[in-house]
């Protein structure tokens, strides 16, 4: 299995992500992809994070979500529900 990258979500800010929780769909929107300071020389890759936005009236516990989107096609991510705003709550998404 290949390690994910920035550069595979880079190109994907403001699109959707198709999710599910049990047998339930879920729509996830990728606002944000961005870098995140290198801790180690010897890492394997440069950490970044993902920041996504879904519009439900309800928070969604953290855990791994099946995400598909054309260019990566299906991934786990673990998200994490970090803020909530008038457009729905904020999940992170954070690769080191």
């Amino acid at each position: 299995m290949e390690l994910l990258k920035l550069e595979d979500f880079a190109g994907c800010v403001n699109d959707t992500f198709a999710s599910r929780l049990d047998d339930v769909p879920l729509e996830f929107v990728l606002v944000e992809a961005r870098a995140l300071q290198n801790p180690s020389p010897a890492a394997v890759r440069q950490p970044f994070s993902l920041l996504f936005r879904n519009t439900a009236a309800v928070v969604f516990p953290q855990k791994i979500y099946p995400l598909h989107h054309p260019r990566t096609g299906e991934v786990g991510i673990f998200l994490v529900p970090i803020a909530m705003e008038p457009a729905g709550f904020l999940y992170q998404a954070v690769f080191n």
